[in-house]
C-alpha cells in the first residue's frame, strides 16, 4: 500500500460513522476482500451470507422444508444466532453449536437460495443486520448481495465488487481446495446467482454505487483498489 493511502486511512473519520457496504456475485472475492478492508479500517465486519447459510442449517436441522415459506419465515424469527463481527475471529454459532464449517458444506449451498429468496426470512435477517450495524456505532464493513441497496442504502461507501465468470469459478475452486467438480462449482457460483437474482440485483451497480472489477487484479491489488475507493468517496465530504 502506498504511503499516501496508508496516511489517509490512519485518520479516516475517527469517531464518526463509517459503514462500507460491499455487494457482489458468488466468487467475486467479496468476503476475503471485505475482511481485509475491515482490518485496515479498524472497524467491525459482518458476513450477511453466513447469516442466510446459518438459517438454512437451522431449518434443515429442524426438519423444515426450505420451500415452505411460512415455516422458513418463522424459523428466521426463532433461530438463536451468534455470529462474529471481527475479521480476525470468524465463527458462526446456532443455539451454541459451532456451524462455522458446516454452513459451507454442499448440502447448505444447494438449499440456501430457497431460504434467501423467502421474503419474510429476508425481512427478519435484514432487521438483524441493521441492528448489528447500529450496535457497532455504524463503523463496520458489511458484505452480501443487497447491502448497498436494501440493508444499508445510506452507507458512507457503497461498492459492487465483481469479476468475470471465469475468474469467479477459478477463485471458488481454489477456495474449496479442489474438492468440487466443475458442475458443483457452476451450481455454487452461476447457479446460485441465477436463483438469488429473482429477489435482488447484485450484478449491476445502483445509482451512487461504485463498481470494482477485480477480474485482472490479485487479492492485494483488489484490497488496495477498494481502499482507494473508500478514501476517494470520503474525501468528498
Amino acid at each position: 500500500m502506498a504511503k499516501e493511502l496508508f496516511d489517509a486511512l490512519a485518520s479516516l473519520r475517527v469517531g464518526r460513522p463509517l459503514v462500507v457496504a460491499i455487494d457482489g456475485p458468488s466468487g467475486s472475492g467479496k468476503s476475503s476482500v471485505s475482511k481485509e478492508v475491515a482490518r485496515r479500517l479498524h472497524v467491525a465486519y459482518l458476513d450477511s451470507g453466513a447469516m442466510y447459510r446459518a438459517l438454512t442449517w437451522f431449518a434443515l436441522e429442524q426438519g423444515i422444508d426450505v420451500k415452505d415459506a411460512v415455516a422458513v419465515e418463522q424459523a428466521a424469527r426463532d433461530f438463536p444466532l451468534d455470529i462474529s463481527t471481527s475479521a480476525d475471529d470468524e465463527f458462526v454459532r446456532v443455539a451454541g453449536t459451532d456451524v462455522t464449517e458446516a454452513i459451507r458444506e454442499p448440502v447448505i449451498s444447494a438449499a440456501v437460495s430457497a431460504v434467501a429468496t423467502t421474503l419474510g426470512a429476508r425481512t427478519e435477517l435484514i432487521r438483524r443486520m441493521r441492528a448489528t450495524i447500529e450496535e457497532h456505532h455504524r463503523r463496520i464493513v458489511v458484505e452480501g448481495r443487497d447491502i448497498t441497496t436494501v440493508v444499508a442504502p445510506g452507507a458512507e461507501v457503497r461498492m459492487l465488487l465483481t469479476a468475470s465468470e471465469e475468474a469467479r469459478l477459478r477463485r471458488r475452486g481454489i477456495q474449496l481446495g479442489g474438492t468440487q467438480s466443475a458442475e458443483q462449482l457452476a451450481l455454487q457460483v452461476t447457479g446460485r446467482d441465477a436463483k438469488d437474482s429473482a429477489v435482488v440485483n447484485f450484478t449491476q451497480a445502483a445509482d451512487g454505487v461504485v463498481t470494482l472489477d477485480s477480474s485482472e487484479l490479485d487479492f492485494a491489488e483488489t484490497v488496495d483498489a477498494a481502499l482507494e475507493i473508500v478514501v476517494r468517496i470520503l474525501n468528498r465530504d
